[in-house]
């Protein structure tokens, strides 16, 4: 029987006073985490949520929403995590999706909950938890937890087929669809993750992203499986994460692209402060290949990277071929397999690139409530990327770029990845990103957007002549450069595109 809650009631019993968790000042072993957890489940069960029940959170990073994830699983019950950063009726429309019948939130975002509250269907005021003090008629989380029992509730009779949680897209794609992943999905996750990142009882992880999106998913289950130390981060702060990783000697990291530019750009960045790091991992976009080898450089022997998809398929590059299969996202992990389709659905051979569809032991359950959506990506066992890619003779696999962001000028198909990389080596560039723009001749042409690095004075003009002087094709060509301060970002920092593509788009009709 798989209850993932169960790794925790297991490190109580046999390794009590290792330390779990550790947020802000706050430092628990495992018996006292496992107790929050009973008294969290506890707390559930009075509020009358019962087994497969929707339980949404809308909270940033907090012990709470840890603990919740795993009260939830305790009792049967689905978590929803949402980002803190939806309002009106982006929050309400996930939350009536999902059919949520409790919401654990805090005081700094109860005004766009309330506004929302009115249009709620299956959600009761009484049900409504404030995590820093409630009072009529919201709900005091502190004060129920403080009163239930830290014993163990009664068995809810949970399977590994029962769901786990509803994991909804950050919507960088399109609008956001619920990701139904099992309690055994998950435990494969803590299984197979935690060995491809070589993890042990004495492993320490340090997470800043926000846990709300399932990238947080491929250390924190690990590290809970074998009992490790798990360091949690309010919000990423590039100082504080150096600072933070040299006193608690942490061992295993992950970050998306943006992250680790600001740590390697950081003025308190110091390879010494970083030598405890056995993984340095990357997901979530691609990095940049000038950033991997300054990395790679700079702290040998410790850089992974992620290929995947929330909908439950990915593929590792190992750090042991970081540098031999440089530009590769590595392969799939066992139990997992990759493939390069044509538009039809037939393999292609090495080196020709199509559409990237794998399967394996992480696939979702389907979108929650989407059956026909489900259909079209979930094909006889086999999840549709809609990314684009091809293998090598070894089968690693390479990106080329999503196929929404594939620019189409004048019948030719051009990929903003092969540009970008180009770019990125300008050694004023800190950040980029390409897509396309109207032209009245060739209907799109690419137009890339810089954030430049600090001090630096390049300008818009000498930028889009350098890329152009090394692009491969004509048909690669910017139009132009705009330098930005920053990129337009989701919670779980990656870049949206789409948010700076929009007002050249405005008024036309879009081929997104």
């Amino acid at each position: 029987m798989i209850e993932l809650s169960s790794l925790l009631a297991h490190h109580a019993r046999y390794r009590p006073h290792a330390t779990a968790v550790v947020f802000d000042r706050q430092r628990l072993d495992y018996r006292a985490f496992n107790a929050r957890v009973n008294r969290i489940a506890h707390l559930l069960i009075a509020l009358g949520v019962r087994k497969t029940e929707r339980v949404a959170t809308l909270l940033p990073n907090a012990l709470e929403l840890l603990e919740l994830y795993w009260g939830c699983a305790r009792i049967g019950a689905v978590v929803v995590p949402l980002s803190p950063l939806l309002t009106g009726v982006g929050l309400s429309s996930l939350i009536n999706d999902a059919g949520a019948v409790c919401l654990v939130t805090q005081r700094s975002l109860l005004p766009v909950v309330a506004a929302v509250l009115p249009e709620l269907a299956t959600l009761k005021h009484s049900r409504v938890l404030l995590i820093d003090g409630g009072e009529p008629p919201w709900g005091d989380y502190a004060a129920l937890a403080a009163a239930a029992p830290e014993t163990a509730p009664p068995p809810a009779g949970v399977t590994g087929d029962d769901l786990f949680n509803i994991m909804y897209t950050s919507g960088t794609t399109g609008l956001p669809k619920g990701i139904m992943h099992s309690h055994r999905v998950r435990a494969m996750y803590a299984l197979l993750l935690g060995a491809a990142w070589r993890m042990t009882p004495e492993s320490v992880v340090l997470h800043s992203g926000a846990i709300v999106f399932n990238g947080a998913f491929v250390t924190l289950m690990p590290a809970f499986h074998l009992g490790a130390t798990y360091i949690l981060q309010r919000q990423f702060d590039a100082a504080a994460m150096i600072a933070a990783i040299a006193a608690e000697k942490v061992t295993h990291i992950m970050l998306v692209p943006a992250q680790i530019i600001a740590l390697l750009d950081s003025p308190a960045f110091d390879p010494e402060k970083l030598a405890s790091l056995q993984m340095i991992l990357s997901l979530g976009a691609p990095l940049a290949q000038p950033r991997k080898d300054q990395l790679n450089q700079l702290l040998p022997g410790r850089f992974y990277e992620l290929y995947g998809l929330t909908e439950g398929f990915l593929t590792i590059l190992d750090k042991t071929e970081a540098a031999r299969k440089a530009g590769s996202v590595g392969c799939p992990p066992p139990f997992s397999e990759v493939r390069i389709v044509n538009e039809d659905g037939r393999d292609l051979p090495p080196g020709q690139a199509g559409e990237i569809v794998g399967r394996g032991p992480f696939a979702m359950q389907g979108y929650w409530g989407k059956p026909q959506l489900t259909a079209e990506t979930l094909r006889d066992g086999w999840i549709y990327s809609g990314d684009i890619g091809y293998l090598d003779d070894e089968g690693y696999l390479y990106l080329v770029d999503r196929k929404k962001d594939m620019i189409d000028s004048g019948g030719v198909k051009v990929y903003p990845r092969d540009i970008e990389e180009i770019a990125a080596r300008h050694p004023a560039v800190a950040e980029v990103a390409v897509f396309g723009i109207p032209h009245e001749t060739w209907g799109e042409t690419p137009l890339a957007a810089v954030v430049l690095k600090v001090g630096a004075g390049a300008t818009a003009e000498e930028l889009r002549d350098w890329i152009n002087e090394r692009v491969a094709a004509r048909y690669q060509r910017v139009q132009a450069v705009v330098i930005l301060s920053a990129f337009p970002r989701n919670a779980a920092g990656k870049t949206l595109k789409r948010e700076m593509r929009e007002p050249y788009w405005a008024g036309r009709a879009s081929r997104i």
